[in-house]
Parts: structure tokens; sequence; C-alpha cells
């Protein structure tokens, strides 16, 4: 007789949820207001996640309300909060403190150090990388991606989506005078065989590339984005798209500009996801430092 196999006892304790009184209290003192929250573990205060919220309360009850977080539940000791004066400062706040801690539960956001794009030399696409270029302030770059892997997939994509040919973006080596297999299954429209002049497939690929152009940053240095709200008003210091930190006043946001400008050394893939459009529609007050 086959005994059946003993079940992980992990796995059993995710089959009966218990909700976490031991962290009611701590979530009565947070407030309504936006910020970033942190649940923090026993071994020396570990940091286990980090999030934020227009409305710090509301977000940390409904942890408590979701079975599928029972483990990290479980695990808390205590929860503690920062709070902003509305949700930039929070996402920005939120991408900075998950990137130096580097939370047990936290998926993303985290500091990627082969950061690609793809650029246009001579018409062909090529992935360059952050750590080579400025991508701040290097112009038309399009595209931010994880690795030159994930890069290459991403032309691949455009190629299939708008009928490129992968011999010219340089995806696949076409022996001398012959066209691609794909041409052949109209998944490309035939440059390679002359269907198609290489200037009219050259536009086409300009032109598919142009929604994922990366925006250089459109200040001569360091500037100050203002939120307010009834209880707190909070300069966020902002250069190169790096979010340096955040001030209560324009002189000390000034002094924070200088004091800590080496920290943009390197472009931030999140802090540019975050500010891209509030800074370039000017949805939120700027000031230049």
């Amino acid at each position: 007789m086959t005994l059946p196999r003993r079940r992980r006892e992990d796995f059993e304790d995710s089959r009966v949820y218990a909700y976490p009184q031991h962290l009611r209290e701590a979530i009565e003192d947070a407030p309504t207001g936006a910020g970033v929250y942190t649940f923090h573990g026993e071994e020396g205060d570990l940091p286990l996640y980090i999030g934020k919220s227009i409305n710090i309360r509301a977000r940390l009850l409904s942890h408590l309300r979701t079975p599928d977080e029972a483990r990290m539940l479980r695990q808390t000791r205590r929860i503690s909060h920062i709070r902003t004066a509305g949700e930039i400062g929070a996402l920005l706040l939120e991408a900075q403190m998950i990137k130096a801690q580097h939370p047990l539960f936290n998926q993303k956001l985290r500091r990627n150090k082969q950061l690609c794009s793809l650029r246009l030399t001579d018409g062909v696409p090529e992935v360059v990388y952050s750590k080579d270029i400025d991508f701040a302030t290097q112009p038309d770059l399009y595209g931010l991606y994880a690795s030159r892997h994930a890069a290459l997939d991403a032309l691949r994509a455009i190629a299939d989506q708008h009928q490129l040919c992968y011999g010219p973006l340089g995806l696949e080596k076409l022996p001398p005078g012959k066209a691609c297999f794909r041409a052949a299954i109209r998944q490309c429209a035939g440059v390679c065989r002359g269907d198609e002049s290489p200037e009219s497939h050259r536009e086409r690929l300009f032109t598919s590339l142009l929604a994922l152009r990366v925006e250089c940053w459109p200040y001569p240095g360091a500037v100050g984005l203002v939120e307010r709200d009834e209880a707190l008003t909070q300069i966020h210091v902002v250069r190169h798209w790096c979010y340096l930190g955040s001030a209560p006043s324009v002189e000390a946001a000034r002094q924070l500009s200088q004091t800590a400008s080496q920290v943009a050394a390197h472009f931030d893939a999140d802090g540019y996801k975050i500010l891209c459009r509030p800074v370039l529609t000017r949805s939120v007050e700027v000031l230049p430092l």
C-alpha cells in the first residue's frame, strides 16, 4: 500500500487564512493621506515589503484582508509609515526605498544594472547600455529594457507587427541575393527581394519606434516638483530623471540639489517612468533650482 506523501506545513497553513489580529493596532494610527509603508519582520527589523498609497490606512487594511499575503503577514512584527504630500512623492520614495533596502516580498522596482535601449546607427538598430552613455541626455533612444535579450525581443515584436525584414534590422543574416523566409509567408513586406525600397523600410522602422522614444531631461540642471496637501508641502528634487530626495522649502531643496547631485550619476528607469508625464506636461508645479 502506497502511503500519501506528507503535505508541506507551509502549504497546509496557506489553506486556512487567519486574520492577523496582531497587526490591527499598528494600523489604527496610520494616516489616511499619501505615503509609503513598510512591513517589518523579526530579524534585525528586516523589511519584508514596502508599498505606497494615496491612503495609507485603507491600503494597509486591504493587505490584512488578503489571504494570498498570509505568509508575509505572519512574519510581520510591526508596520511603519512615512507621509508624503502626494502621489508623486509616494511613488518616488517607494522606488528609492526598495532599491536601497531590497525587501523580501517586493519583486518589482529592483535596481537594474544592465539597462538597455535601442539606437539607430546608419538606419540599423543597435543595443546600447546606460553604463556606457547617459540615457537622460542622449537623444534618439527607443525603449528601456532590462537586458540585451529583452531589447532584441522587443525589436522582433516590432518587426512582426509592421512587416519589417529581420535582415536589415541585424536580427538575421541573409545570404547575398536571397530573400528571407518571412517574406515567403508574407510576414515581411519584401525589402529583401525588392518589393519595397530600403528607404521605405527605414521610414517604417523609424515611425514604429517613435512611440518608444526616451525623452531627454528637459532642464539644464536639477528642478523641484512641488506637491501640497492640507498638512504637508514637499519639494521633490530631481535631476536627469533621478530622484535626489524631498525638502520642505525652496532653500532646503536648492541645498539638497547641490549636496546630492552625485546620486544622479546613472539613469534611473523607475524615476523616468514616474516623472516623464508630469514633468513634460507640467501637470505638477516645477521650480528650477
